[in-house]
């Protein structure tokens, strides 16, 4: 995400969810990168605490009550990078 974004960190939802609480906007948690990428980090629980996949699972939940799939936003793919070493199975 951050190669997309020109070497800038993003916020993470997760982050962006503890510090604004649940009245969020797409435009809080997506960001517009090289080419007209759209970039979302998802994030993870803090260390020690809960399991990265909830995360994974919050933020895609987030984005679609957003309207982050709709036809509307004329998407022509749709890519998850996910961590190798997450760290519950639940997800996988």
């Amino acid at each position: 995400t951050r190669l997309l974004l020109g070497g800038l960190a993003q916020r993470s939802v997760l982050d962006t969810l503890r510090e604004e609480g649940e009245e969020v906007d797409l435009g809080d948690v997506r960001k517009t990168g090289f080419g007209k990428t759209l970039c979302v980090e998802s994030g993870g629980p803090e260390p020690g605490v809960g399991c990265a996949g909830r995360g994974i699972i919050t933020s895609i939940n987030l984005l679609e009550s957003l309207g982050a799939y709709d036809e509307t936003e004329k998407l022509d793919y749709v890519f998850y990078d996910v961590l190798g070493d997450v760290v519950c199975g639940g997800f996988a």
